[in-house]
């Protein structure tokens, strides 16, 4: 959990219900990244349309391709989510 006030996946209701629905893992949870947004509606709703077109958007690079980079620049910023 992080230590950011967030909205709770239960009590999620809006655009912010809508992301959490779309962004919920295999493991049934959503990621606390997209959890630490959720009381700015606006924000999340622009991180969102960020990710999703850094990461499904056209492009010569495939999906693993992008997330390998994701995985390569957070181990560099020592970000260990």
């Amino acid at each position: 959990m992080t230590w950011i006030r967030t909205v709770p996946e239960a009590e999620a209701t809006g655009s912010v219900g809508q992301h959490y629905a779309r962004s919920r893992r295999s493991w049934g949870g959503v990621d606390n990244i997209i959890k630490a947004h959720s009381l700015k509606p606006a924000a999340l709703d622009a991180l969102m349309t960020f990710y999703n077109g850094v990461m499904h958007g056209p492009g010569e690079l495939t999906l693993g391709q992008r997330e390998m980079i994701a995985v390569c620049v957070s181990a560099h910023n020592e970000c260990h989510y």
